[in-house]
């Protein structure tokens, strides 16, 4: 499936137009500095970053279907997921699928990728340089999503920044910061390098404000959708901080949890709402609601048509093999808007 993806004349189409937008990013941005926002966290122009899960397994390359059997399945056949995998259960340990992944987002004219990390010597952890080799081949920029691990503490998310922060990466994603008081978080990331950017997963400004975090992000496109984001974001430049609205395609997790709710695909448009509202909120940073965590059915990872599972057939009118890409190559639409709404602004 990667060779027929990369041997698509639409697939070269998006690379090149994600290396345009790429080269007129770079050419429009001045050197970071510090933000006159909270946190000694850096400002930059127009940005785009995206969710990611390396905790996926195959019993071949890991000794079992690592997370693919959610909800009770019996992988390759039954996966913990609604939609089914263009590439087929694979392993994230894989190099080749990685760099393959690594292509797509790059192409889909993405910045950043978010790793979701559970704490060093984790499997993500471990799985983590070979994403920072794939992404940085791939000249993606990368970011980690810090999960709440068993244990977790602000104390001991501090030193997991520190210790990152060694690895190469200055963004931080804090998933359930508002579990912890505010004083212990801004005494914790006052400590933390200037270039340091950390995110609290809220839509409370203020909350973040609080807890001296350089920006808010919401990651949930369940709960939260485009109409909340532009007062989310004016709230947010109002308190100094930086504003990461997350966009997602939907979400459906009635396999893999048995979660009853719903946010229907509606052919692309539910995406689309999301993107426009990220870009009338003047967002610092649209994260986008996931790359691959199917077992919430919000990835954009390329899906095809499997009897027994829902597919992206519809989505922009595509059908057929052509809509197994749809969400990137829409992706790769609103990443160049991004770039465009930003120069523009300036």
């Amino acid at each position: 499936m990667r060779a027929r993806l990369c041997g698509t004349s639409i697939w070269a189409i998006l690379a090149a137009a994600a290396c345009l937008a790429l080269a007129a990013v770079a050419s429009a941005r001045p050197a970071d500095g510090p933000d006159a926002r909270a946190g000694g966290g850096v400002a930059r122009d127009a940005e785009s970053a995206i969710f990611y899960y390396p905790w996926f397994g195959t019993p071949a390359r890991d000794g079992d279907w690592i997370h693919w059997r959610q909800g009770g399945t019996r992988p390759p056949r039954s996966i913990g997921a609604n939609y089914y995998p263009a590439r087929g259960p694979y392993s994230s340990g894989d190099a080749a699928v990685v760099a393959a992944q690594m292509r797509e987002i790059a192409a889909a004219g993405v910045d950043t990728v978010i790793v979701s990390w559970w704490g060093r010597g984790s499997l993500e952890d471990q799985r983590l340089p070979l994403v920072l080799a794939a992404a940085r081949t791939a000249r993606l920029g990368v970011a980690a999503h810090i999960e709440p691990y068993g244990g977790r503490s602000v104390v001991s998310t501090a030193a997991d920044i520190a210790y990152l922060r060694g690895l190469g990466l200055t963004d931080f994603y804090v998933w359930a910061s508002v579990d912890s008081p505010d004083v212990e978080w801004r005494e914790a990331l006052s400590r933390l390098q200037a270039d340091v950017r950390v995110f609290a997963n809220t839509n409370f400004p203020a909350k973040a404000k609080a807890g001296g975090f350089s920006g808010v992000y919401t990651y949930d496109v369940l709960l939260y959708d485009g109409h909340f984001f532009p007062r989310m974001c004016a709230q947010a430049r109002r308190l100094h901080l930086l504003c990461a609205p997350s966009v997602g395609p939907g979400y459906d997790a009635r396999r893999a949890t048995g979660d009853r709710r719903l946010r229907p695909r509606r052919g692309g448009a539910t995406y689309d709402a999301m993107w426009r509202g990220a870009l009338r909120a003047d967002a610092d940073v649209v994260t986008i609601t996931s790359y691959n965590e199917w077992h919430e059915g919000t990835q954009i990872e390329p899906a095809r048509a499997v009897r027994g599972y829902v597919s992206y057939a519809g989505a922009w009118g595509k059908r057929g093999q052509a809509a197994e890409t749809a969400y990137l190559e829409r992706t790769a639409y609103w990443t160049k808007r991004l770039v465009g709404s930003r120069l523009a602004s300036e």
